[in-house]
Formats: structure tokens, C-alpha cells, sequence
């Protein structure tokens, strides 16, 4: 982990304050609110359509059945997975490629965009490999029954071979984003999403010449959208902004560019994993109470994923601002624009629940065929979104800590959340209220986790100040 004093004396400046930034955007200065909405809108929107199109896919696959969308349910922890592993590899792109940038050392950013692209390509691809040989196994593991397994093949073996397109277009955007474009990886996002959402029916239930494909067929629509998203990202960054080079790397360039990137990718990624990993350990839980709880779970996990957008999008507009402040000695409007975020998110996040509590019957209905299935799935929109707001400061705390680049604090920070507080309560309440204690579980694991990292970060924040002053 960085030390506080090589962390004041080499501040790393961040997307913001890169190239091509909009002269009225100065996060030093300006207003802090009006600053974060701005960065914040274009994720918010692009974000906010590329989810929709996901939960169109969920209710696409619902139309089959309970068996199929129980499948599907099982595929969200592996899958998560992958997405986590270049999550961390965007973290890591975005940091290295802002400080070269920063630097005026344009030619080594473009290098490392190129490395990130390779190094990621191999990554994801060595996994999918290994994903795609034990899909009984690990599946198994996960508690799926014998007669879900076909579906679950049906649709995995198709997805791991598109998770190696997914990679391009998820670390593209963050090299985008590190020179101080967050508009473009927006239009991106919402684009695939939407391409998706448009080839689910067709594929999943067939048209003329087309042959119904099932559930095979919303993971061959996943494919052929983010192949399209990485040819294009791949022109827009070679051709039109010239921000990676028109080659592959050599082994040398590749091995130096792929450690600045890892030392901080790695942490990130093996944050971003514990959470998919837990995920899977809970889904194993949950399976003990039949197809029926598990296919509820799934559909929870993805309206979850969809109503707390505003989080994510907040999660990434938050750590430039902070980084550019932290680099300028300005803490106090780093201490700022934390707890503003903070009292937002947890406003914001309440209304989110209230909503999702009023009309919890109508989407149950939506997404399920039987009552008991659409039951669950109500008692969990009344119960888990309680706890949004809570986890949604555990979220914002962790990247700012990879922001300011203590990324060993945000992983610590995780394996608590979720092995010393998530799994372990989940567990215990299930173990007395049944699956009703799982959703308890859930929001008084994120009560107890939001406590520690807002102490966890006002500390690190009061010992970056210290070393500055003395």
C-alpha cells in the first residue's frame, strides 16, 4: 500500500485534469454540487439506458419459464466475475494513462491504452477458457440442479466467448474517460445495451428464418452488441482521437506497460471480484430454498443493479474530483464533496426504496409466471432496498480510496463488508427467519459497513491533511 507521504508527494492527477477539458469545468473552484452534477449526468444517462435494456433481457427470458430464469439467476455471480476483472482493469488504465497524460508523456499514454487493451484481451480470454471446460463444476458448486444445467450451458458457453468483447469496449471507455471524456463511453454503453435489448426477441423466441433459440439465444444477442461496441471503440481510439497506437505491443512493451497498470488493477479487480464471489456463496444459499427463491434473487439482483445507477454514476464522477483536489492540497473540498454525496445518496436512495416498496407488486408480476416466484420477489423489493443507500456509502467510500490511490484500504474495506459482515449475517438470519432473514441480513450488514468507511476514509483524509501541513 502507498505510503500518506509518497502519496502528498506525488499526487496523480486524475481524468479532470487531463486534455480537451471543458474550460468551465474547474473542479478547484468551481461549485462543488454543480461540478459533480455535471460529471455525474452523462453516466446517470448512458447508464440509466444500457440497465433498462438489461432488465428488458431478464423479463425476455422470464417469458420462458421459471426453470429458464432460474438458470439465468445462477449465471449472475460468474458473470459478475469477468465484469468485476475488467472493472479493476479500467481502474487501473484510466489512473496510469491520466498521469502520462498529465505529464505531457502522450506517447506513453498511447502505449499503455494499447497494453491495457492486450493485457485485458488475455485476461478475460484465459478465464473464459477455464470458465468454459468446468461449466458443471463450478455451476454445481453454485447449487444449480441437474435438470438447469442444460440451459445454463446453453447460454454460458455462448457468453464466455463474448466476454472477450466485452473487455474492449469496458477498458476503451476508460481510457476515454481518463483524457476527459465521459460523454462518449455513455453513448457507447447505451448503444450496446440497446442493440442487445432489440436482438433478445428475435433470437430467444425466433423469427421467420431465424430458429427459437431460448435462453441460448439472449447470450447470442449479448455477443453480437458488444462486438459491435469493440470494433468501435477500437476505431474511435486508434483512428479518430489517435489515444492507443495502430499496432500490437511487443512482449518488452507490453510486460512494462501491464505492471504500472497492475499495481493498481489488481487490488481493484480483487475488490470488485470479493463482491460477485459472496454473491455466489449467497446464491448457494438461497438455492437451499428451491428454483423459486433463486429465480426471485436473480430478478432482484438485476432491478438492484438498475436503481442504484445513480451510485455508480456518482461513484465515478466523484474519485476525478477528488484526486484533482487532493493533488492541490484543497481538503477541506474533498471533505466536502464526500459528505455531500453521502447525505444525497442516502435521500436519494430512500425515495428509490419508497418507490420500489409501492410498486413492488406490479414488477413482481412483470417478471414472474407463478405466484410464489412473484411473491418472493415482492417481499424482496420491500425488505433489500432499505439497505441501497447505506451500501451506496460503502461504494463511493472504496473509490475514493482508489482515487487519492490507496487501493489496498478500498480492498481491505471489501473483504469486510463482505466476509465479516455480509456473508456471515445473511447466513445467521436466514438460519432463523429463512429466507425473509437473508434480506434483513442484507441491510443491517450495509448499516454496519457504511459506519466503518465513513470513519475508515475521515481517517485516511485526516492523515493525508496532517502530512501536508507538517
Amino acid at each position: 500500500m502507498m505510503r500518506v507521504t509518497e502519496l502528498v508527494a506525488n499526487p496523480i492527477p486524475l481524468e479532470v485534469n487531463t486534455v480537451k477539458q471543458e474550460k468551465s469545468l474547474d473542479l478547484l473552484n468551481g461549485d462543488i454540487a454543480d461540478s459533480l452534477k455535471r460529471m455525474a449526468l452523462p453516466m446517470i444517462i448512458g447508464m440509466i439506458m444500457m440497465m433498462s435494456f438489461g432488465l428488458i433481457d431478464t423479463f425476455f427470458v422470464s417469458l420462458l419459464g421459471t426453470e429458464p430464469l432460474a438458470a439465468i439467476s445462477f449465471t449472475f455471480p460468474v458473470t459478475f466475475t469477468l465484469i468485476s476483472l475488467n472493472i479493476g482493469l479500467g481502474i487501473g488504465t484510466s489512473a496510469v494513462i491520466a498521469r502520462l497524460a498529465g505529464q505531457g508523456k502522450q506517447d506513453g499514454a498511447r502505449e499503455t491504452g494499447s497494453g491495457a487493451l492486450m493485457l485485458s484481451f488475455a485476461m478475460v480470454g484465459l478465464l473464459a477458457i477455464v470458465g468454459g471446460f468446468s461449466i458443471d463444476f463450478v455451476f454445481a458448486l453454485l447449487g444449480a440442479q441437474q435438470h438447469l444445467l442444460p440451459y445454463i450451458h446453453d447460454y454460458m458457453t455462448i457468453w464466455y466467448f463474448a466476454s472477450v468483447f466485452l473487455a474492449m469496449p469496458m477498458v476503451g471507455n476508460s481510457i476515454l474517460r481518463a483524457r476527459g471524456d465521459t460523454k462518449t463511453p455513455s453513448i457507447i454503453m447505451a448503444t450496446g445495451g440497446g442493440i442487445n435489448a432489440a436482438l433478445d426477441p428475435l433470437f430467444i423466441f425466433g423469427w421467420g428464418p431465424l430458429p427459437a433459440m431460448g435462453i441460448g439465444g439472449a447470450a447470442l444477442a449479448t455477443l453480437i452488441s458488444w462486438i459491435v461496441c469493440s470494433v468501435w471503440i477500437l476505431y474511435l481510439l486508434a483512428r479518430q482521437r489517435n489515444y492507443i497506437l495502430p499496432r500490437l505491443l511487443t512482449l518488452s512493451e507490453l510486460a512494462e506497460r501491464s505492471r504500472a497498470i497492475l499495481h493498481i488493477a489488481l487490488p481493484a479487480a480483487g475488490a470488485n471480484m470479493l463482491t460477485p464471489i459472496a454473491g455466489a456463496i449467497l446464491t448457494r444459499v438461497v438455492a437451499g430454498y428451491g428454483e423459486e427463491a433463486v429465480a426471485a434473487w436473480g430478478v432482484g439482483s438485476r432491478l438492484e443493479s438498475f436503481t442504484t445507477i445513480v451510485v455508480l454514476a456518482l461513484s465515478m464522477s466523484l474519485p476525478p474530483f477528488i484526486s484533482q483536489n487532493m493533488g492541490a492540497n484543497r481538503f477541506d473540498r474533498v471533505k466536502s464533496a464526500y459528505w455531500l454525496i453521502v447525505k444525497f445518496v442516502l435521500v436519494w436512495q430512500l425515495f428509490i426504496s419508497v418507490l420500489l416498496w409501492l410498486c413492488s407488486g406490479l414488477l413482481a408480476s412483470l417478471f414472474a409466471k407463478e405466484q410464489q416466484v412473484a411473491d418472493l420477489i415482492q417481499m424482496f423489493l420491500i425488505i433489500v432496498p432499505l439497505g441501497y443507500g447505506l451500501q451506496g456509502i460503502v461504494i463511493l467510500t472504496n473509490s475514493s480510496l482508489n482515487a487519492i490511490h490507496l487501493p489496498m484500504s478500498a480492498l481491505v474495506l471489501s473483504v469486510i463488508r463482505l466476509f465479516v459482515f455480509f456473508v456471515p449475517i445473511t447466513v445467521a438470519m436466514g438460519m432463523v427467519l429463512n429466507l425473509q432473514g437473508i434480506f434483513i441480513g442484507a441491510v443491517i450488514a450495509n448499516l454496519l459497513m457504511a459506519l466503518v468507511s465513513t470513519f475508515w476514509f475521515k481517517r485516511c483524509l485526516q492523515a493525508l491533511s496532517g502530512q501536508a501541513q507538517s
